[in-house]
């Protein structure tokens, strides 16, 4: 039975994992080495939860419940001491992602699964690094973690019957979706919606339409419940760019090559919603964000 959770990283997909854990009952350690960052990750937790009491769908008593299930620490070593489950929601890099489960492995109780929100890097690179490959796997929330119902469960190469199913369960019990995947590039979500991403941007970057054009047409021809262009802003440029590497070296296939202007984008810092400008201008408010002529062919 899992009681203690640990979450790593404070950042928006990580306050969002413990802000759900909380909510359904799981006491959470926080834990981030930025002070600042953790003030603000709780500050944002009340806010969302405010914003569920305003629909009716929480009580203030329950927010408050929600609020005290939550520890934060700036320690890694005593924030998982006592973990039943650890879900690292560090930055998307391979190098910072190993070190944490080396820490990790040497610093949690040995029946304690290690799991990793990563949304592209490999599972089973990740528990190469362990002693304890067995109780490795991915548990890839969506953002924003609160609400959507998705999650990916990726079973790497040594990944256990038994930890599968545990997290298929914990999962179940967050009130999610729990999809079991097998650990490729990309997983299905990633897979699946960068090159959908990737081509249009490409649509844009060979003047076929425009921002707002081709999200329409997604919008209105496909259901789609926001246009690509914009997700792509939401997720953040330069994590939609690190996706398309990895499924770019995964699979060595031309297909998944990043377009040129996605790369000169994350290289001039416009990453989307988080700097204020992507392929919208957020500044005040969403609106076209034309493409600078200096990004042309």
């Amino acid at each position: 039975m899992m009681n203690q959770i640990a979450v790593i990283g404070s950042g928006t997909m990580g306050n969002g994992i413990a802000h759900t854990f909380a909510q359904f009952g799981y006491k959470v350690n926080l834990i981030d080495i930025n002070e600042t960052s953790l003030a603000k990750a709780i500050e944002t937790i009340g806010k969302n939860l405010d914003r569920q009491i305003a629909k009716g769908s929480l009580t203030v008593d329950e927010k408050e419940n929600t609020m005290s299930r939550i520890v934060t620490f700036g320690d890694l070593k005593s924030g998982v001491a006592d973990a039943d489950l650890v879900v690292e929601a560090a930055t998307e890099n391979l190098e910072l992602k190993l070190d944490i489960f080396r820490t990790l492995d040497a610093y949690t109780p040995a029946h304690t699964i290690l799991a990793s929100n990563t949304s592209s890097i490999s599972i089973t690179h990740i528990a190469s690094v362990t002693k304890r490959g067995d109780k490795v796997i991915g548990m890839h929330f969506m953002n924003p973690v609160p609400i959507m119902k998705l999650v990916e469960v990726i079973r790497g190469y040594a990944t256990s019957e038994q930890t599968t199913a545990s997290i298929m369960e914990l999962s179940g019990r967050l009130a999610k979706t729990p999809v079991e995947v097998n650990d490729y590039p990309g997983f299905v979500a990633n897979r699946i919606l960068m090159p959908m991403i990737n081509e249009s941007i490409y649509t844009l970057f060979e003047g076929v339409a425009g921002v707002k054009e081709i999200d329409t047409g997604m919008k209105l021809g496909m259901a789609h419940p926001m246009g690509p262009l914009q997700l792509a802003d939401f997720i953040g440029l330069d994590v939609c760019l690190a996706i398309l590497n990895v499924l770019h070296d995964g699979f060595g296939n031309p297909k998944y090559a990043p377009c040129p202007l996605l790369v000169n984008m994350v290289r001039a810092g416009r990453l989307g919603i988080k700097t204020g400008e992507g392929f919208y201008n957020y500044a005040s408010g969403i609106k076209d964000a034309p493409v600078s002529s200096k990004f042309d062919n």
